[in-house]
């Protein structure tokens, strides 16, 4: 297992040694990898090198380094996607060969908050629907959902069906059609509302997605925050030079 020397700086042989092993399954997901002195022994560098090695490792999500524990091995996302396009989740499950679903949870109509007014230019007698929903993959909850939207947007009878996409019925009138969403991305550790209806632990890492959703003409129509499971899903842009 000894790094044999090359060009490159030793902290990157250390990095391909150890995306190997995982890849072979000498160190399996979830599994706590050795004690540095026991890996920098093993391979044959410093513990310096070696840190350096996990340090770069940990910020490619390929471990995770837990304070008093250990190091252990991050599961691969089962889920990847590019986000310059608006894509549902329903066909990123769909691509990671899974049966996409949905659970209801709950739906309640509100006045509208100055925020609201703001968001989606309504009017104070207007009402906002909340919708709280769960994502699962092959009956495995993934994501929670979180939409807000002006309630007349939407047939009367959307909560009643529940199981209808969100984006169909709010272009079933042909009055919108959902051009395009601003996207923020915040990671987030255990939260108290998600983590345990995502059936997450302390140690599972959220990623939250808060997307305004506009129509062709630059009006939002739905505001959503997505709590998406970080050890399922991954997220990259494609940056072009301009």
């Amino acid at each position: 297992m000894t790094i044999k020397a090359d060009h490159r700086h030793l902290y990157l042989q250390v990095i391909d040694r150890l995306k190997s092993d995982i890849e072979a399954g000498i160190f399996k997901e979830n599994e706590k990898l050795p004690s540095e002195f026991e890996l920098s022994k093993s391979l044959g560098v410093s513990r310096a090198t070696l840190r350096e090695a996990l340090r770069l490792l940990e910020e490619e999500n390929v471990i995770v380094r837990r304070h008093g524990v250990g190091t252990f091995v991050n599961p691969k996302p089962l889920f990847t996607s590019g986000i310059e396009h608006l894509s549902s989740i329903s066909s990123m499950i769909e691509a990671a060969g899974m049966e996409p679903g949905s659970r209801f949870l709950k739906a309640t109509e509100h006045v509208p908050s100055e925020e609201d007014l703001k968001r989606f230019q309504c009017d104070g007698d207007d009402k906002i629907l909340t919708i709280e929903r769960v994502r699962t993959a092959d009956g495995e909850p993934v994501v929670y959902c979180i939409d807000r939207l002006p309630a007349s947007f939407l047939p009367t009878d959307f909560v009643e069906k529940k199981e209808v996409s969100l984006f169909s019925a709010l272009e079933q009138s042909g009055k919108i059609h959902v051009a395009y969403a601003v996207t923020y991305i915040d990671p987030v550790g255990y939260h108290e509302q998600a983590s345990p209806i995502l059936n997450c632990g302390r140690e599972t890492a959220l990623l939250v997605l808060k997307q305004l959703h506009y129509d062709d003409h630059d009006q939002v129509v739905l505001y959503s925050k997505n709590y998406f499971r970080a050890d399922k899903f991954s997220f990259h842009v494609v940056r072009k030079r301009v």
